[in-house]
């Protein structure tokens, strides 16, 4: 029995797929916004860096619910990376933007409201990312039902030791 069907979770995928991608852009717009605005702070530099990073390597992604092939293996580390990443951006966001005097924290001058909109589309890209990773891996666990088994044959006649094996060196052929 699959898991989860490729009628119901190709369109998922992809919807999920979409609002990874935007968010990681409204992600990235806000913290290149924080930037312009006062360029120092090691959080700040780092969300970027990685809302820039995730905008570039989702693009793929987009191809994964119509092709089980390689792509999406490959996917599933980008988002197994990218979740950790995510978190990783969301933990800093959380740290800089929930404690003391929110309006004085780098970047200094910028609404309490908007960087906590940045906060929340941190969380929604490390969300929306880690749905993907899971959906990925429910979709190709239950395409992998339905591909069928390759054997090689092989003929009785055409059998022989393997090339590494030792030499024969009593004069009858090896079978």
């Amino acid at each position: 029995m699959a898991v989860l069907q490729s009628t119901l979770s190709r369109p998922l995928l992809l919807a999920t797929r979409t609002l990874q991608w935007v968010s990681s852009v409204i992600a990235m717009g806000f913290y290149a916004y924080f930037v312009h605005r006062q360029h120092h702070g090691v959080h700040i530099i780092f969300n970027l860096v990685i809302s820039v990073l995730s905008v570039v390597f989702f693009i793929p992604a987009f191809l994964s619910p119509f092709r089980s092939t390689l792509l999406s293996k490959w996917v599933v580390i980008i988002d197994t990376i990218f979740s950790y990443l995510w978190l990783t951006a969301f933990i800093f966001a959380a740290q800089s933007y929930n404690y003391g005097d929110v309006y004085f924290i780098a970047p200094f001058g910028v609404k309490v409201s908007v960087k906590h909109a940045a906060e929340a589309f941190t969380f929604l890209a490390f969300f929306f990312t880690l749905v993907g990773l899971v959906t990925e891996t429910l979709t190709r666990w239950s395409d992998a039902d339905h591909e069928p088994v390759v054997r090689e044959k092989h003929n009785a006649a055409d059998t022989r030791a393997p090339l590494d094996a030792p030499a024969n060196t009593t004069g009858t052929a090896a079978v």
